[in-house]
């Protein structure tokens, strides 16, 4: 039998449920359940969270490193496993591994780097490019964007298994039979670094596109004659946002207002880099973000958990639809019902925090992080 834990004297979050004096039971790897603490069977240890706040692991599906690794400037087992450990830390037990508009043979590499990295918390990755529109660049090399064709696509994932599962596109520059054979090949494909106009955001939501790449940032603006990608992700029921809150990328009213527009639809990202000072992505700490050399603003500095408190405090959502936005939205965009919730039988990743929004403990299948 595996290591049997019960969380109690804390307040846990688990969907549209929470749970005060109740007890969080951990079998091994997996959830057992939510019990009265009467009911907690004598073989689990009880561990005393001191009135913390016990939820999912949080779930980012877009960052590119943290801290001083960045990975697409290493390419290496190595900085995407320090990642993992320094995220841990950070409260997040799940992320998409992202990589900025770049060369098919970087791409390809970080693949294999990828399938053979043995990862607990990495689920996949996130391409951002390079298929996007060189109007709506932000920090992308402009000489590095390049027109969907299927040629490149096929070459791209002839290797990759299922180790892309996430792609940011252009919708008004990608054809039918590139969006197609995107699909078919598993990958969910998000709409971003964009200059689609109403139409032809719907017209890409209504081929399959299910998501919007950091609503707001890069893309078409909501004009009142011409609402552009924003709009067109307000109004597909089907469509799901990522926004970053960090105050700087998206002012907090206008993620007020996108959470009114969007409700359930809308998730939380990082949007993260790490500093560097080599390659094409060079990413300068200026205090709470990361800008280009030049001045580009290029990657936030913020976690997931940061997230949450901005949320809660600076736009004021509740904090269990806060905890929703980095937990069981992005996992069902993804299609993951294992993760993000504390169900009976999902996996045992677990975060505990205080009353400041100070990490407390982690659980990673159902293992403390040390």
């Amino acid at each position: 039998m595996g290591n049997k834990i019960a969380l109690v004297n804390g307040q846990i979050y688990n969907g549209d449920d929470s749970f005060i004096g109740q007890a969080l039971l951990i079998n091994g790897e997996v959830i057992q359940g939510i019990f009265p603490k009467h009911a907690i069977p004598a073989d689990y240890r009880q561990i005393d969270v001191q009135q913390g706040v016990i939820c999912p692991g949080l779930i980012d599906l877009q960052i590119y490193g943290t801290g001083e690794d960045l990975f697409s400037a290493e390419l290496t087992s190595e900085s995407l496993l320090s990642i993992d450990q320094q995220l841990l830390k950070q409260g997040c037990t799940s992320y998409l591994l992202t990589l900025a508009t770049n060369t098919l043979a970087v791409f390809k590499e970080a693949i294999a780097v990828y399938r053979t990295s043995g990862s607990p918390m990495a689920l996949g990755l996130h391409l951002e490019g390079p298929f996007l529109n060189v109007l709506k660049r932000g920090a992308h090399p402009a000489e590095l964007i390049v027109e969907a064709n299927v040629t490149d696509i096929n070459d791209l994932l002839a290797e990759a298994g299922d180790a892309v599962k996430m792609m940011t596109v252009a919708p008004e520059l990608l054809s039918d039979a590139c969006l197609t054979l995107l699909l078919e090949k598993g990958v969910l494909l998000s709409a971003g670094h964009s200059a689609a106009t109403f139409d032809e955001a719907i017209r890409g939501f209504d081929q399959g596109i299910k998501a919007t790449t950091h609503l707001w940032n890069a893309m078409s603006g909501l004009h009142h004659r011409e609402v552009g990608l924003p709009g067109a992700a307000f109004a597909h029921m089907d469509v799901m946002a990522s926004v970053i809150v960090d105050g700087i990328h998206v002012d907090f009213e206008a993620v007020r207002l996108s959470k009114q527009l969007l409700g359930r639809r809308l998730f939380l990202i990082t949007d993260a880099v790490g500093a560097c000072e080599k390659g094409i992505y060079q990413h300068i700490k200026q205090k709470d973000h990361f800008t280009l050399p030049n001045g580009t603003l290029s990657g936030s500095a913020l976690t997931m958990l940061q997230a949450i408190r901005n949320c809660v405090e600076k736009v004021h959502i509740p904090m269990d639809e806060a905890i929703r936005m980095a937990t069981q939205y992005p996992a069902e965009l993804i299609g993951r019902s294992d993760i993000g919730n504390l169900n009976v039988g999902s996996l045992a990743n677990i975060l505990v925090f205080n009353a400041d929004y100070e990490v407390q403990s982690v659980y990673l299948e159902g293992e403390l992080v040390d």
